[in-house]
């Protein structure tokens, strides 16, 4: 069994790795996050403080 030409390998490995990326890509695009994270100097609604 001959040994591939590098060529071969180098093709084949950055085609792999543009179909991983192309993957990981697409199924974080389709679930994107459902709600922005709260940042610590934003006070939550008044609903969820009692208020009302």
């Amino acid at each position: 069994m001959t040994p591939l030409p590098d060529r071969t390998v180098i093709v084949g490995l950055v085609a792999t790795l543009g179909l991983v990326f192309a993957l990981v890509f697409w199924f974080v695009r389709l679930q994107p996050a459902q709600e922005a994270p709260m940042l610590w100097r934003q006070q939550p609604p008044a609903a969820q403080r009692g208020l009302i």
